[in-house]
């Protein structure tokens, strides 16, 4: 079992009008098939024991009571550790509603009424709002009838029922629900189809599903609906996180389900730091655990900063890009125009320097207001160097070549130690190095510099102190390595700058290296990070998971299993968290004075506002419990 992570399902069952054993027979069917597929809630449509087109049948006393049996018998026969909402129409206090109804361990455990209700509906049904808590008798059982209800399980999953048009409505009534606890807002519906509603109906759940923090359930009446004057939409939804966790592909569908897993943690954590649960309304106790999925349904990209169809992913990564031009243009346009910056043919100094020329663009500024200066070295390959040079002279920068051999050996003589020492000495200088040339030469032209580093190089602390970590201003600090790569990518794919195109693939297809060591017997990248650091893929998934969900090391692995399945096994992965762990704690010194920079994206760990920790927190507990870890 994964830790808050709950397995629903949305299912509308073939059914026929009236008929209320056959629909009670088709619903428990589907209650079984749900229960082996590891289910613990299920919903189904608005009035789905009688169908939604019953007329003036709704008065009939026979199918009156023919709903209250079913009602039973459907909770006597359902999994004792399953809840299931079924619609059903009751007669209350002389009263005729049009209900929501909550099954589960072997009872009828609440009755929500609906409230809002069409002309047309009126002719029928009662509205719900005049009910507080009546007590309805239920066989040997007495269930409360209310439209406020809300129900907590075991594990401290809270839920509410909602039908119709109630949650469509003006009057917010499951915004309401939701600031009073209730993280699954299940809503049982029965849509008429009609030219744009599916359309309507998946934004209005999606948005709601973002504004108030909560999983959406959403179950429409299906095509076995009387087709006199409508048909029936069979739409089934389910959202969470301003997402379509999953839909119905066809229009008027009918008899099938759809089940989901869902990460509950991440509602509970965006509630906790909005300080959104007021905790207004009681709630009913159900007798089960809900959330007791392995997760295995979770749809989980290996990627989670990067979409995954192409045209969103361009769509994403250029707008990140012009984000970025659009800060330093800002920030530019105050410090004098002008800016110096290091190219080393990799990734990260390549999409600082596409984002300076696109801001001297937007400054109307000549991109010979831009030095930029590759600093060869004991490991610059010669790929690299021609990369970095190709670069800037496709772009028209303008362009400087210093090297700092001379410099570091000099420096190393000043402090005796031995050139041959491939220790961390032998790699910072060299970083510290290039970082006051760039500085001195940013002083000559009048200038600031401009920094190259990473969200997941800050994360990992994989940085020098007072070297490559310092700078003026930063355009990548928000930007995960994995997404770095893919922005470069869009820009070259897209023919941003034509002239460029060819080099900037030839850098995205460069290993990933500080080239602070020498280059191997044939001249290539000798020292590369993924294998000093570890996989950035991995590092990018942790890196969001702790960052901006804050789940424990336990389900940050569980879910990492899931998703480079067949990829990196439990001790890769369980060995590489353990290093992003350690390293993220005992690295926070570094990120507690970086340069302003700009954020784009929901995880960031800027000091002034993204994430603050004392440099000197300890690590103990989290080491702990990955070391507990069994894979």
């Amino acid at each position: 079992m994964m830790q808050d992570v709950l397995r629903a399902a949305v299912a509308v069952p073939a059914l026929k009008v009236g008929d209320v054993a056959y629909n009670k027979n088709a619903i428990l069917t589907r209650i079984q098939e749900a229960h082996k597929a590891g289910v613990t809630l299920l919903v189904t449509p608005e009035l789905s024991l009688t169908g939604a087109t019953c007329g003036d049948l709704f008065f009939s006393p026979v199918l009156l009571e023919a709903v209250k049996n079913a009602l039973i018998e459907l909770a006597a026969a359902a999994p004792a550790d399953m809840a299931v909402a079924v619609g059903a129409p009751l007669k209350i206090a002389d009263r005729l509603y049009n209900c929501a109804v909550l099954l589960c361990g072997g009872e009828v455990w609440g009755i929500v009424p609906k409230t809002v209700l069409s002309t047309a509906e009126m002719r029928w049904f009662a509205c719900g709002d005049d009910l507080d808590g009546i007590p309805v008798e239920l066989g040997d059982t007495t269930v409360p009838a209310d439209c406020q209800l809300l129900f907590s399980s075991t594990d401290g999953t809270t839920l509410t029922l909602t039908v119709g048009e109630d949650i469509f409505s003006p009057y917010n009534l499951d915004g309401d629900r939701a600031v009073g606890g209730a993280e699954l807002i299940l809503n049982l519906s029965a849509c008429r189809e009609l030219i744009g509603q599916r359309q309507y109906r998946r934004d209005t759940l999606v948005t709601h599903s973002a504004r108030n923090m909560a999983a959406y359930l959403f179950a429409s009446a299906g095509a076995e609906e009387s087709t006199s004057d409508y048909i029936y939409s069979g739409h089934g939804l389910i959202a969470m996180g301003g997402k379509a966790v999953a839909e119905n592909k066809t229009v008027a569908d009918s008899d099938y389900m759809l089940v989901c897993d869902l990460d509950l943690g991440r509602i509970r954590h965006d509630r906790l730091r909005n300080d959104f649960n007021t905790d207004l309304i009681d709630r009913l106790l159900l007798p089960c655990a809900l959330a007791t999925s392995d997760g295995s349904l979770l749809k989980l990209r290996r990627l989670p900063f990067i979409p995954d169809e192409r045209n969103d992913r361009v769509a994403r990564c250029l707008e990140i890009y012009e984000m970025q031009a659009a800060a330093l243009a800002r920030r530019l346009s105050i410090t004098g125009g002008k800016l110096t910056i290091g190219i080393s043919g990799g990734l990260d100094s390549t999409l600082a320097l596409l984002v300076a020329v696109r801001a001297m663009e937007r400054l109307g500024l000549p991109h010979t207001n831009i030095t930029a200066v590759t600093m060869p070295c004991f490991g610059t390959s010669d790929e690299t160097l021609q990369n970095a040079l190709t670069l800037m002279n496709n772009l028209g920068v303008t362009s400087r070549t210093v090297s700092i051999k001379d410099a570091v050996l000099q420096h190393f003589k000043d402090i005796g130690h031995d050139p041959t020492d491939f220790s961390v000495t032998y790699e910072n200088a060299q970083a510290r190095e290039r970082t006051q040339v760039l500085m001195d030469i940013a002083n000559q032209v009048g200038g600031i510099v401009l920094g190259t580093g990473d969200l997941s190089e800050m994360a990992l602390g994989w940085c020098t102190y007072n070297g490559d970590h310092m700078s003026m201003y930063s355009v990548n600090a928000d930007i995960p390595k994995t997404l770095v790569r893919w922005i470069v990518t869009s820009i070259a794919e897209e023919n941003i700058f034509p002239e460029a195109s060819e080099v900037l693939l030839r850098v995205v297809d460069t290993p990933i290296s500080p080239e602070l060591l020498p280059p191997d017997a044939v001249g290539k990248i000798a020292q590369k990070t993924e294998d000093l650091v570890g996989p950035y893929a991995l590092h990018d998934f942790f890196l969001y998971w702790a960052i901006r969900y804050q789940y424990t090391p336990s389900k940050i692995f569980a879910l990492a299993k899931l998703a480079f399945d067949g990829i990196f096994d439990g001790a890769t992965i369980k060995k590489w968290l353990t290093v992003f762990h350690r390293r993220f704690f005992n690295q926070q010194f570094k990120r507690n004075c970086v340069p302003d920079g700009v954020k784009v994206g929901s995880v960031g760990l800027s000091p002034r506002g993204d994430w603050q920790m004392p440099s000197d927190a300890s690590a103990a507990l989290w080491l702990a419990e990955i070391e507990a870890i069994e894979i």
